[in-house]
């Protein structure tokens, strides 16, 4: 028989409707039940390609005895995080003072009034590598709850100790210079892993953010070597396992320090910070394999992460068949058949062997340059793109019959958001319609079912949309608007993002506090109410929300939204400089602030002449850009658009920092070079002495 799951949308809670496991959705029934049973509550939390969540669930949760020993016991909650990143967020924060350590699954107990007082991660049916088995886990938490009662307690009120610096008031820690930027450029460069490009050892995650930094600082210093670790970085990926060499994507992580092996699963999120630094990239480099990379990534999400209804799915699962990366992997006798002719210069080229890479079979990955796997073959470069190109479409066909991964069907607003610039971005840089007709269509998809009077909702499924969002579900959606009007000059998008970003303060701000929280101040009342300021596999909700209000407070000229986008960059300049790889995004937010946006504003008729201006500005990297254009409404919205005439009737370009401009343009040559020098250019002279020195 099905638990109380199967009434739920989320695919990874609906994984787990048929466990004899008596599981409660997060909600007042299991809290309720929990207090009137005096039980301690045993919370499983967790997200659909999870793997190990997918081992423990079959080893412990299937289990009839240790089914038992939880209904007999406890209150079993199951959450996924991805829907909830609140409750995931607080009792993440329990897990990693508890243990130094955190991960999926978590596995939390806590008082019934939703304290925790245990817990960890992944627990092994049988006792194995220092962990204690699952069942001598609840049996340990079972005889504490129940004869050992206060020091249960005691440990619950010590361990909430840990939230109060989320209430704390906060308060500048420092001031934030160039100098800043400059050191924390010197103290990533010093943990750039040079052979296999990213930074530290295994297990291996893409640092996106941080690459974005290192862009950035690359353009506004020229600072060589920056450059090299952003491109080399990405170019080590991009020739992994961890990248999907056949169908495009990039997975989570790769377990070990090449990049060679990935944790299969592919998660929306990744791709789309990944697919917005490939677009920066090629347009800084015009590199080729970073472009085709790129588009084959947004490939990707239009063909296999794309609903009928235009929005962009969660994730796949690292598992098929019960196997993880069955799917993915290829033995060289396969690629024979398959491939024919074309399979010694396709293995050659992708490092395939008899023996395999990966338990007797082969991850496809690219360990030397083009021209050295063409001279092993004897044909040139031209002759081996034609083949490698053929051999993959092959592939692609010849894999699609295979039993895929699992898809999370889910549609989360913070991710859709983030994907949606990566998709608005790669249609301004690579001039592809289709790409851009795909961004419109999400936007309009999220406006139209996703956003409530300016309010963004967490998660839509099969028709039904529900929960209320969290700050980085506002913020990223307003943001995603944003590059939809730099794709379209609709100015429909500035003001449903301007909505949503007065709704953001409105219900995240804190007065008292000094800052953003991650849930509304009308939501459910957790044990405290989380603010994660630290950027981890995305952006966090404060450093988007920053971020937003800064290109706004540019586009609409509006000195309140600038004011308490630098109050947090105060606050946190201090932990920004100490911790660096925690603040990869916001470290893009405070170069913005100190450096200054760069304003590009065309104005004229659309003509050929135009479409000259914007494929120059399209085609350059331009850090911290704030574009504007005339979308033909009789009376714009948007400030920066006011008082900027086409010179002599022709399409006319006016590049400006701080409100101050450049000789406007007419010419693509002369706007190239304007642009190319813009990043270097001068200083912010909008500046406020004593916010942001």
């Amino acid at each position: 028989m099905s638990n109380r799951l199967a009434s739920e949308t989320s695919p990874y809670l609906l994984q787990h409707a048929d466990n004899p496991v008596d599981w409660y959705a997060w909600g007042p029934e299991a809290l309720d039940a929990a207090r009137r049973e005096d039980k301690p509550i045993l919370l499983s939390i967790g997200y659909a390609a999870c793997h190990w969540c997918h081992v423990m669930a079959h080893e412990s949760f299937e289990d009839e005895d240790t089914a038992r020993l939880m209904n007999a016991n406890f209150v079993n909650i199951k959450v996924d995080r991805e829907e909830r990143p609140d409750i995931d967020g607080i009792y993440m924060q329990a897990v990693q003072a508890m243990t130094g350590q955190g991960g999926w699954p978590m596995t939390m107990f806590l008082l019934p009034d939703g304290s925790p007082f245990y817990g960890g991660t992944y627990f092994p049916p049988d006792d194995r590598h220092g962990l204690p088995s699952f069942r001598t886990v609840l049996h340990s938490v079972t005889e504490a709850y129940a004869n050992k009662r206060e020091g249960v307690t005691d440990s619950a009120q010590q361990l909430r100790q840990i939230y109060e610096n989320n209430l704390a008031q906060t308060r500048s820690s420092g001031v934030l210079t160039r100098d800043t930027l400059q050191a924390v450029y010197k103290s990533l460069a010093q943990r750039y892993d040079a052979k296999n490009g990213g930074f530290g050892t295994a297990p291996k995650f893409p640092a996106t953010m941080v690459l974005d930094f290192l862009l950035r600082h690359w353009k506004r210093t020229e600072t060589k070597d920056a450059l090299e670790i952003v491109v080399n970085s990405f170019r080590k990926m991009a020739r992994g396992g961890i990248y999907d060499q056949v169908g495009g994507g990039f997975a989570r992580y790769s377990v070990d320090a090449s990049w060679l092996v990935p944790h299969f699963e592919k998660m929306l999120y990744d791709n789309a910070l990944l697919t917005r630094l490939g677009v920066h990239l090629w347009q800084e480099t015009k590199d080729e394999e970073i472009r085709r990379v790129t588009i084959e990534t947004v490939g990707w999400l239009a063909r296999e992460m794309t609903s009928p209804e235009s929005g962009f799915y969660s994730s796949l699962d690292a598992d098929s068949e019960g196997h993880e990366g069955k799917f993915y992997v290829w033995s060289e006798g396969e690629l024979d058949s398959l491939l024919g002719a074309d399979s010694a210069a396709f293995k050659a080229y992708y490092g395939v062997t008899r023996a395999g890479n990966f338990e007797g079979t082969n991850i496809l990955f690219v360990p030397s340059d083009r021209a050295a796997a063409a001279a092993r073959v004897a044909v040139d470069e031209g002759a081996l793109d034609v083949i490698l190109a053929r051999s993959r479409k092959v592939l692609y066909d010849a894999r699609a019959l295979r039993v895929w991964p699992g898809r999370d069907e889910k549609i989360l607003a913070s991710w859709n958001g983030l994907m949606l610039r990566g998709v608005a971005a790669a249609a301004r840089a690579f001039n592809r319609p289709d790409f851009a007709e795909l961004a419109v269509r999400n936007a309009g998809f999220l406006a139209d079912n996703m956003v409530r009077d300016g309010r963004v909702m967490r998660s839509h499924k099969k028709g039904v949309t529900r929960i209320n969002g969290f700050l980085d579900d506002h913020a990223a959606v307003a943001l995603g608007f944003l590059a939809v009007y730099e794709i379209t000059f609709d100015e429909v998008w500035v003001r449903r993002a301007r909505e949503i970003a007065d709704a953001m303060i409105e219900w995240f701000w804190d007065d008292e506090v000094g800052a953003f929280f991650d849930t509304a101040r009308d939501a459910e009342q957790l044990i405290t109410r989380p603010r994660d300021v630290t950027d981890n596999a995305i952006p966090s909700g404060t450093s988007l929300a920053v971020e937003l209000l800064l290109h706004l407070a540019e586009l609409q000229e509006d000195s309140e939204y600038r004011r308490r986008a630098v109050f947090c960059l105060e606050t946190l300049a201090e932990p920004m400089l100490r911790f660096p790889t925690a603040f990869g995004h916001l470290l893009g937010c405070a170069d913005m602030e100190l450096y200054g946006a760069i304003e590009v504003v065309l104005v004229g008729e659309k003509s050929l002449d135009y479409g000259a201006l914007e494929r120059t500005v399209a085609e350059r990297y331009v850090p911290s850009l704030v574009l504007a254009g005339e979308g033909g409404a009789s009376r714009s919205i948007v400030k920066l658009l006011e008082n900027r005439q086409p010179v002599d009737g022709k399409p006319t370009v006016y590049v400006c920092r701080g409100y101050v401009c450049d000789k406007p343009v007419t010419a693509a040559d002369a706007l190239a070079d304007q642009l190319e020098k813009a990043p270097r250019a001068g200083i912010n002279v909008n500046q406020e002495p004593g916010l942001v020195g």
